[in-house]
């Protein structure tokens, strides 16, 4: 037993030597019946492993169908026995015995192949099929008479299997050894001497198998042979070997074949029978059967060629001669292959999920094929299905690896259905399958997108604090913290002011300020909220951008601009203003009217205006003109002057738009020499706010008027004049007096150039030809933003008072005829149109003209305009922006001066 380990000690370290010239395949070989716990080889330090590395990557063995009865030791990487190792139950008589096996790797993963031998012993004893044999030979048999014996079997392989035999000394047998056609040794028994059954009826010899082992073991079988008497003549075979070959797939009761033996003796001595005596191997005894009488051979078992591939039979003719004699012939019964298996789908290795920005050529899945057909029939071909985006790679016979071969989007397919198909090379091909569930793992390559790229929203002003405005959302494809979005204003955004420029502080006095200031955010749900009142005034359109972030590493983001417009709310009263600081501004009378009012108001008590009206003025001359400006915009900034005090048919009329004071009539002295006028401004707004001016009209002669309107224009000059740093002597005034006469001939002279200039201009100039005629009705009012929407030709904005500059005007163009050249009626408040109709050419053409368009569906829309007014032909109006269509079917030119 000492001289065996040695031996398989010695045979380990030859092939744990032979690792360099293995060409990457690892060898090792071990002795049947190793105790558990021996070291068949130090597997991680010959895969190049340093120490503790094989416990940290996990290194363990895989033997795909089959016990291994071996291990890898996690703490020392070695392979040692883990289970009782039986060569002859592994391989029966295969040789070599080599078992292979597959070694897993992990980080990163690799497979290793290892083929580990199994060598034989000397563990199995040589047997025959019985341990005791009866022979009948005749007495007559002549010396060199052979009698076959049935030989000793060994399961072992080698030398531990090459039988020798050995008789018992016998001066009448001697043993002869037969060499057959397979390689086996068969034992026949020689008659060396003539028998006589008288002397010895029955010969009793041992028959002694050795096998070829260190130490050998043998097997012995006690031969009883019996001296027959008078059969002198043995059947005879026609045929010494019948070889036959049978399809592994021939049905039970199939016909084998038809043995044939003849004996020349006559009589009960020439009828044969037929058996069976001789099995190799012992499992044939259920395979065949044979008929006594006839040597008809019929299967009675199922073939299988991956069991048994030749079967050795041992037919004996036995004649019915007292005693019989028994002729002998061999069976060989060859198993063809059919391909009656299909292959074989085995996963050794699986790595998921696989990240979805896994690379190219990464190994998701290890697998072992196999089919135990032979030949085409058991050669394999595999592939995957669905073709992508996994593929198949061979990395050793009958190994694959499932590989990437397409890139991965889990937001497109989360989860793989793969499966492994497989098909041998036999007719009909059979085919194996095996599936496969690969889940792809999320990675955050996603950012998050808004559903808009420009959220437009619309909020009145003075809103409440913490009041929703507009609820946001941004969708990220991801999943989980990939997925989950936050949301935030960025602090880039600015708003437009209330003076109608686009990034303008100097018109409404505010600046610029972050937009987180006026707005937040939920960073949870996107619900964006004011953080205070907002102001139409102070602020009209606010742009900034909403910033979504996911909360994958690293982050992504996106943004979306949220153009927020503030809509006018009717919360200012209109206002009035001093009167105009020149006198020129109007031209003509109404400059000298403007003049005496700038000068009555600055001496005026309690807010009380001043003004002069000659008697005998006709009707419709301008005598004042009230100024006053409304902080809001469009409809609630449209202003109408009513003449409140007196009521009735007084002298005096107020321009519903204009504010222009003009006479009703001619003037007479039954009008008293002072006429005490209350106007009341309201505004278009719901509810409407209103302001009160209070205005004195002193009558005079034409001649007093006169001096009055120069005093009020000396007055005025010398007051600037004063602003400017400009000293006036003692002389200049004892010369007041005078400068009515200088100021009336400069008037006049004036006018009559200022007439000439305009009718020549109204004669040639393009748009001057018709002054009033019918056509659909203009408006002129503020976008959403804010801003004019001016027409092609003009732009311009108005000064209603020294510096303060408005843009949200309203203008309408009169739709009627004419007016006659009668006098007006006496009413006590004229309408609109008669208002418009009064106002003299001279002051219509004195001042430049300018044109606007109108978008009633806009102002409708963001203004509340609610007046009933013509609908143009067309119309287009965006929201979001201040472009507008203009629409005109006749011009006419109203001067900024007259509205």
């Amino acid at each position: 037993m000492g001289e065996r380990c040695c031996a398989a000690v010695v045979r380990v370290l030859v092939l744990q030597a032979a690792w360099a010239l293995s060409g990457g395949q690892v060898r090792y070989s071990v002795p049947e019946e190793a105790k558990a716990g021996t070291v068949v080889g130090r597997l991680a330090q010959d895969l190049g492993l340093e120490a503790g590395e094989a416990e940290a990557r996990r290194l363990r063995l895989v033997a795909p169908g089959r016990r291994a009865s071996v291990e890898v030791s996690g703490a020392s990487g070695a392979l040692v026995v883990s289970s009782r190792l039986d060569r002859e139950e592994l391989c029966g008589k295969s040789a070599p015995c080599a078992l292979r096996l597959e070694v897993l790797l992990e980080r990163p993963l690799r497979v290793f192949h290892v083929q580990l031998e199994v060598t034989d012993i000397n563990d199995n004893a040589p047997v025959f099929p019985a341990a005791r044999k009866n022979l009948s030979i005749a007495e007559l048999s002549v010396p060199g008479s052979r009698f076959p014996l049935e030989g000793a079997s060994d399961v072992d392989i080698g030398a531990n299997a090459q039988l020798s035999y050995a008789l018992s000394p016998s001066e009448h047998f001697s043993l002869d050894l037969q060499k057959s056609n397979d390689g086996n040794i068969e034992p026949e028994l020689v008659l060396t001497k003539s028998l006589d059954r008288e002397t010895i009826p029955v010969h009793r010899l041992v028959l002694t198998a050795t096998d070829g082992g260190r130490p050998s073991l043998t097997g012995t079988m006690e031969l009883g042979i019996s001296v027959l008497d008078a059969n002198d003549n043995a059947p005879q075979f026609n045929q010494s070997v019948y070889k036959v070959q049978l399809l592994e797939s021939a049905e039970v009761g199939t016909v084998v074949t038809r043995v044939n033996a003849t004996d020349a003796d006559e009589g009960l001595n020439s009828e044969v029978t037929y058996t069976v005596t001789n099995f190799i191997p012992p499992s044939g005894k259920d395979v065949i059967s044979i008929h006594s009488n006839t040597g008809e051979i019929l299967l009675t078992g199922t073939l299988d060629f991956e069991e048994v591939k030749v079967f050795n039979f041992r037919i004996e003719a036995r004649d019915k001669g007292t005693p019989p004699l028994s002729g002998h012939c061999k069976l060989l019964l060859e198993v063809v292959d059919v391909n009656d298996n299909a292959p074989e789908v085995w996963v050794t290795s699986l790595s998921v999920p696989v990240p979805e920005d896994a690379s190219l050529g990464t190994v998701v899945a290890l697998l072992s094929v196999s089919d135990r057909d032979s030949g085409e029939n058991g050669r394999v071909r595999c592939w995957v299905w669905p073709a992508s985006p996994f593929g198949l790679e061979a990395t050793f016979a009958g190994s694959y690896s499932l590989v990437l071969r397409e890139a991965l989007d889990r937001e497109r397919v989360s989860e793989y259905e793969v499966e492994v198909r497989a098909e041998d090379g036999g007719a009909p091909a059979l085919r194996a399958s095996r599936g496969l569930r690969v889940p792809v793992s999320d990675v955050n390559d996603n950012a998050p997108l808004f559903a808009q790229a420009v959220y437009t929203v619309l909020a009145r002003e003075n809103n409440a604090a913490g009041a929703e405005l507009a609820r946001l959302w941004a969708r990220d494809p991801d999943e989980a913290a990939n997925g989950r979005v936050s949301y935030s204003v960025w602090d880039g955004g600015v708003g437009v002011g209330g003076g109608g420029a686009a990034g303008s502080s100097s018109s409404s006095g505010v600046g610029w300020r972050p937009a987180s200031s006026y707005v937040s955010v939920d960073a949870e749900s996107g619900r964006l909220w004011a953080l205070q009142p907002l102001d139409y005034e102070e602020l009209q359109v606010l742009q900034f951008e909403v910033r979504a972030v996911d909360a994958g590493e690293p982050p992504l983001s996106g943004n979306a601009t949220v153009q927020l417009f503030v809509l006018d709310e009717n919360d200012n009263a209109p206002a009035l203003l001093p009167p105009a600081g020149s006198a020129a501004e109007a031209g003509g009378a109404a400059a000298a009217a403007e003049a005496a009012l700038a000068l009555a108001g600055a001496g005026s008590e309690s807010g009380t205006l001043w003004a002069w009206a000659a008697w005998g003025a006709p009707a419709g001359q301008v005598v004042a003109k009230i100024r006053a400006v409304d902080a809001d915009s469009g409809y609630n900034a449209w202003l109408r002057y009513e003449l409140w005090e007196p009521r009735g048919k007084g002298p005096f009329r107020v321009g519903l738009y204009s504010g222009e004071v003009s006479t009703a009539r001619a003037l007479d002295e039954a009008d008293g020499p002072r006429q005490r006028l209350l106007i009341v401004v309201r505004d278009h707004g719901e509810p409407a706010r209103s302001a009160t001016a209070t205005l004195s009209v002193s009558l005079l002669e034409a001649a007093e008027a006169a001096l009055a309107a120069g005093s009020s224009s000396s007055s005025l000059s010398a007051v600037s004049r004063s602003a400017a740093g400009v000293e006036l002597g003692a002389g200049a005034a004892s010369a007041a007096t005078n400068v009515w006469l200088v100021v009336a001939i400069c008037a006049v002279s004036s006018l009559f150039l200022l007439a000439v200039v305009l009718y020549a201009a109204s004669r040639w100039a393009p748009g001057a030809a018709v002054l009033s005629g019918a056509g659909p009705t203009t408006l002129v009012c503020a976008s959403e933003v804010g801003s004019w929407s001016y027409s092609q030709r003009h732009s311009r904005s108005l000064c209603v008072a020294d510096g303060a500059a408005k843009s949200d005007l309203m203008v309408f163009s009169p739709n009627f005829p004419p007016p006659p050249p009668a006098p007006a009626a006496k009413d006590t408040q004229p309408e609109p149109s008669a208002l418009l109709d009064t106002v003299s050419a001279n002051t219509l053409l004195s001042s430049p003209t300018r044109t606007k368009s109108f978008c009633p569906s806009r102002c409708a829309g963001f203004a509340g305009i609610r007046a009933p007014f013509p609908q143009p032909d067309s119309d287009e109006c965006l929201t979001g922006s201040s472009r507008c269509l203009r629409v005109s079917i006749a011009h006419l030119h109203l001067p900024f001066d007259g509205i």
